[in-house]
């Protein structure tokens, strides 16, 4: 029986990120990808330059369409800009009682810019948390959520406990490497390392730093990679390992393509039964 996975986020039209990013990784993953649009965004590999929020009640009725047709396996949250539709998405998620949820907190440009309005960002800490199976955070995200800083391999464990007490049944915050994240200069030889808590135990995950450059979307691939594993029965610490092997294949294999930050390459092979390294 074919595993169906939602993704509830918004257009990118450059192709690289939100819903667009999360089908092609649901496919490669041989998941039944569908979805939810919460905004449209006028984008290209430079930035975003527009964003047209829809309306919340139209949201929620996306995710009654899906769920009407469909035994979802799993979803993931992208981008969730307003309050209004931070609270549509999971009010739907509880009635319809959507398992596996992975919550990637888009929060925050590759500008540095926050894009949530205060309240959206108290009603993604105070609704959408307790509703995670995972939520994904960068270093700026968990910062924001937790209201600590975060900075090296001691304040992301900190951080990821917060989170799950926050109610997230597991935390995963995506650092590099600590040693990465303590320099100031250049930290492309370094490796990329992920911390995992899920409420009792902490896990790492690493990868050798990809040295591309400004990359685009691989926040938004990592939680869809994570989400389609969820729906074909693995475990999460399985899931998430999968998810990031097959990023680093991705971002290793990236396309030269547009005039701004490099997407990554969707059409590579997950790589479910490679040995997890010791």
């Amino acid at each position: 029986m074919t595993a169906v996975a939602l993704t509830i986020a918004g257009s990118d039209s450059s192709g690289g990120a939100g819903i667009q990013a999360d089908l092609k990784t649901f496919a490669a993953f041989a998941v039944f990808g569908t979805s939810a649009i919460t905004a449209i965004t006028a984008q290209n590999t430079r930035g975003v330059s527009a964003i047209a929020n829809l309306d919340p009640a139209f949201v929620a009725a996306q995710i009654d369409a899906v769920a009407d047709d469909f035994t979802i396996a799993a979803a993931k949250t992208g981008m969730l800009s307003r309050a209004e539709i931070i609270g549509a998405v999971a009010d739907r998620v509880r009635i319809r009682e959507i398992p596996n949820i992975v919550v990637d907190p888009v929060m925050v440009a590759a500008s540095g810019d926050v894009l949530l309005e205060p309240d959206a960002i108290a009603m993604m800490r105070d609704v959408m948390l307790p509703l995670a199976t995972v939520v994904t955070p960068n270093l700026r995200e968990a910062s924001i959520l937790t209201g600590r800083d975060v900075f090296d391999r001691d304040t992301i464990r900190e951080a990821a406990r917060a989170l799950v007490a926050l109610g997230a049944r597991a935390a995963l915050v995506k650092g590099g490497s600590p040693a990465a994240v303590a320099l100031a200069g250049d930290v492309q030889n370094q490796d990329a390392t992920d911390i995992l808590y899920d409420g009792h135990n902490f896990h790492e995950f690493r990868a050798a730093r990809v040295a591309i450059g400004r990359v685009h979307g691989a926040g938004c691939t990592l939680s869809a990679a994570i989400a389609a594993s969820l729906a074909l029965g693995e475990s999460l610490e399985g899931a998430i390992d999968a998810a990031k092997r097959y990023v680093t294949r991705a971002l290793q294999n990236a396309p030269q393509i547009g005039h701004g930050s490099r997407p990554l390459n969707h059409s590579v092979a997950p790589s479910h039964a490679y040995p997890k390294e010791q």
